[in-house]
């Protein structure tokens, strides 16, 4: 990862973020997503959101009714929906209207704009822990090093974080794309191939990444050591944005409150619902969440530096045929601040910058 321009940023992975797992989604009132509201009986805007299990900021605000509480003025709640943890496992979602906000990174956004999905990214954060994400090989593959994957089968989530880290680790070796053979799978179609040996490594994140390792994978490289700048991001889908920017720019707001909120009590964003069972952390692993917690990034207005980052993510895809179209940040970012602002209701100042 390159030096780090202000904070020590040797920027993380999503825990990406454990951050932060950011995900909700919006249907129009008066469209096929409107509902009654209890009260007047006139429509509500429905803001759907994916259940982020039992830690986070999501979680948090599943069990206190936060966003429901924040939305209400607006005449919009949320309504929680089971997804994938992936944001390139959802385009599916995005495109039938059933997902409309997710968090994520800068290269799944890239992929899905380039497959005329209608997202665009409104926020983004700095990764917390960079270690959370890179390229594992199994024990026996004999795979040590990057270069040690040449003529070797890797899985990764097509044009979407492991494809990105994958291309960034040979591109930082100098060894040509073609000569390693890049298997797109999604996380848990991943998961069995790798321990299966049906590819020799794989390029993951979060606790799948984690998990692993904790297995016996070895460990290759990590987003730090390959100088990633795929950054963890907001998107919505566009239509929700252009329909109703306000409630895009209340989600947002709430959001950051939230993230304030965990770094100064991560212990209260863990085990959220679940004291115990195979949900629940302990140990090592809750102590480690807690931290990432008390380190999470809270996510702002996209700014110039943010763009440089896109691009080069967006130009890596486009030169090795990931995309078919250049991309630029322009295409990917939506301005929702601007457009705010244009109609007379501009966002408060803390959401802007780093």
């Amino acid at each position: 990862m390159r030096p780090h321009r202000r904070l020590p940023r040797v920027r993380a992975a999503l825990a990406i973020l454990p951050v932060v797992a950011l995900v909700a989604a919006a249907c129009g009132s008066g469209g096929e997503g409107a509902d009654e509201s209890a009260a007047g009986g006139g429509p509500t805007f429905v803001l759907k959101v994916t259940d982020e299990g039992n830690s986070g900021p999501l979680a948090v605000a599943k069990r206190d009714g936060t966003f429901d509480e924040a939305l209400a003025p607006l005449g919009a709640k949320v309504e929680w929906v089971n997804a994938p943890p992936s944001f390139s496992a959802n385009l599916k979602l995005f495109n039938a209207g059933e997902l409309d906000v997710s968090g994520g990174a800068y290269s799944p956004v890239v992929g899905a704009l380039s497959k005329d999905v209608g997202v665009r990214i409104i926020a983004v954060a700095d990764p917390v822990d960079q270690d959370q994400a890179g390229i594992i090989a199994s024990p026996d593959s004999g795979i040590r090093e990057v270069k040690d994957l040449v003529g070797k089968r890797i899985a990764v989530n097509p044009a979407g974080k492991g494809e990105y880290i994958t291309l960034k680790a040979l591109e930082q070796a100098g060894i040509p794309a073609d000569r390693v053979e890049r298997v797109p799978l999604q996380i848990s179609d991943a998961a069995s191939a790798f321990s299966t040996g049906q590819v020799d490594a794989w390029a993951s994140f979060n606790d799948p990444y984690a998990e692993a390792k904790s297995r016996g994978a070895v460990e290759i490289a990590t987003e730090a050591t390959v100088g990633s700048t795929d950054n963890t991001i907001v998107a919505f889908r566009t239509e929700v944005l252009e329909e109703r920017p306000d409630v895009a720019a209340k989600y947002l707001e709430t959001l950051q409150h939230l993230i304030e909120r965990q770094r100064v009590d991560p212990a209260d964003f863990e085990n959220v619902f679940e004291k115990a069972g195979p949900r629940a952390l302990s140990g090592d692993r809750l102590q480690r969440a807690i931290d990432l917690g008390r380190r999470a990034s809270v996510p702002h207005y996209p700014t110039a530096e943010d763009a440089a980052d896109l691009q080069g993510v967006a130009d890596l895809f486009h030169k090795n045929g990931v995309i078919t179209r250049a991309l630029t940040a322009a295409d990917v970012f939506y301005p929702l601040e601007q457009k705010l602002a244009a109609a007379g209701n501009p966002p408060p100042a803390p959401t802007t910058g780093r």
